[in-house]
């Protein structure tokens, strides 16, 4: 406990660690391939042989063994060659066919990169709720659904009522552990650009012309500091499940996709009593025109007032942008704005609850900021064997490291300490949850852009380091920006 809060440790462990050298272990394995050129020709004295060799081995291997801001450098050459090709090919230039003049359906989503895989498939009404819309994802085999939530943040709550909110998130993301339906939870806040127009309407229309002098050089100067970063924020909450969980009960209720929309609509049923338990004052289930409409406000912030008089929402196929020219490396462009997305990396020496509201701090009216935390809960099973596998690891490197006379490092030896904890706390019949969080930070395509996400930079330093996702904006919008539940890999190997 720090200051009355609870610190949450560990959370920067890295779900694939290596092995050796910090090598994983197909990077080893390959490292020791390329170095057989080299000690082949030496075993058998041709030293001008492996000198050669070594010219075309080392940098190979530097480009295999080397991190650059958490990728490997091949990594890093593989997905320029890879951008550069799409940028040629054209691939990565985005239309919509309604902005060509083209004939489109209005139900069909017209969406790019990302987005593009996904279906947005109405289910039967729910009771009094109307139609959801529900998500699939036919890349990863996943549905889910969406919810708006009106939740009044956690910005003035003491540290005890924090506290009880944390244990009661750890509690809902317990049952999806053992739900067998729906295992991811995304968490997405949008703070709603405000340039400060519609405030001073209201001002003009409520003010009292015969207020004391005083009173009114108060309020001025109110609307000067605290005004200015007094945003209002959208929350989003998206579960998801896979589909060989769902196919099984879903074939039971009917089949088809209102067969899988019966056995979700069971899931959320219960799971929006633990949203209200998290401060929700209402959970709201978005239909087809719901969901369009948070995704086309995504894209265009500054659609948001038109949009909220418009009936009965926005059609699919102008949910997306109307155009995104080639992407730079750094920066996703889009209907006139510009974003650039982080990966937010936990800091080793723990954290807080609410500690990422930082994110979401607007310092100039007109920008956009969005904070995504996408959990997925581990069956009791998985997480079990996970957690013995980390333990086995770090203690093979540790016992091997000593029976060759080297010393544990420090990081070692609390990340040893860590897997024996976490293996005692899942014993006890705690959950484990794997976990992604994203952030992004739009503006107005004819604003500097880098100056503002340096200051979203400046205002976490020291608390997380923000990762920019280069050459990967666009998907990097979409896992920080928009609800609809991407953002979180799929687990290989089994060992977090």
């Amino acid at each position: 406990m720090t200051g009355g809060s609870r610190l949450y440790t560990g959370l920067g462990r890295r779900e694939h660690d290596g092995w050796l050298l910090g090598l994983r272990p197909v990077q080893a394995v390959t490292c020791v391939l390329l170095t057989l050129p080299v000690v082949l020709p030496l075993a058998g004295g041709d030293l001008a042989g492996a000198l050669a060799a070594s010219l075309a081995a080392f940098p190979a291997i530097a480009l295999v063994a080397v991190p650059v801001r958490g990728r490997p450098a091949v990594r890093w050459l593989g997905d320029l060659v890879l951008f550069q090709v799409g940028i040629a090919f054209g691939w990565s230039r985005w239309q919509s066919r309604a902005v060509t003049g083209a004939a489109v359906d209005p139900g069909t989503p017209d969406l790019p990169g990302t987005l593009a895989r996904l279906r947005f498939p109405d289910g039967p009404p729910m009771r009094d709720l109307g139609r959801i819309c529900l998500i699939h994802d036919t890349r990863e085999a996943r549905w889910g659904a969406t919810a708006k939530l009106t939740h009044g943040g956690v910005g003035m709550l003491s540290a005890a009522q924090c506290q009880r909110l944390a244990n009661r998130l750890g509690n809902l993301l317990a049952t999806l552990a053992h739900r067998e339906v729906v295992d991811r939870m995304t968490l997405l806040v949008r703070t709603v650009p405000d340039t400060g127009k519609e405030y001073e309407a209201w001002r003009s229309a409520h003010e009292r012309t015969d207020a004391p002098a005083a009173a009114r050089r108060a309020a001025r100067e109110l609307d000067r500091t605290v005004g200015a970063v007094s945003v209002r924020h959208e929350v989003f909450v998206t579960f998801t499940g896979p589909e060989h969980a769902i196919r099984r009960p879903a074939a039971a209720a009917g089949g088809g996709i209102d067969g899988r929309a019966v056995v979700l609509y069971r899931a959320l049923d219960g799971l929006a009593e633990g949203l209200r338990a998290l401060g929700a004052q209402r959970v709201t289930w978005l239909s087809g025109a719901g969901l369009a409409e948070a995704i086309r406000t995504g894209f265009n912030p500054g659609s948001a007032g038109s949009l909220q008089a418009r009936q009965p929402g926005v059609a699919w196929a102008a949910a997306g942008p109307g155009q995104a020219p080639v992407p730079s490396a750094r920066v996703y462009r889009h209907d006139g704005f510009a974003t650039v997305s982080y990966a937010v990396l936990m800091p080793e020496a723990g954290t807080t609850f609410g500690s990422l509201s930082g994110l979401l701090a607007v310092r100039t009216a007109g920008e956009r900021r969005a904070l995504a935390i996408h959990y997925e809960a581990l069956s009791p099973r998985r997480a079990r064997t996970t957690v013995r596998a980390g333990r086995f690891r770090a203690g093979a490197i540790r016992d091997w490291k000593r029976s060759k006379g080297f010393s544990a490092a420090a990081s070692e030896s609390r990340a040893a300490a860590g897997a024996r904890a976490q293996e005692q706390a899942v014993a006890a019949g705690h959950g484990l949850v794997r976990f992604a969080a994203a952030t992004a930070i739009t503006v107005p395509g004819e604003w500097s852009v880098e100056d503002h996400a340096a200051r979203m930079e400046n205002d976490i330093a020291g608390r997380f380091e923000l990762l920019r996702l280069d050459l990967a904006q666009d998907a990097g919008f979409v896992t920080a920006v928009l609800p609809v539940g991407i953002g979180l890999p799929r687990l290989r190997g089994g060992v977090i």
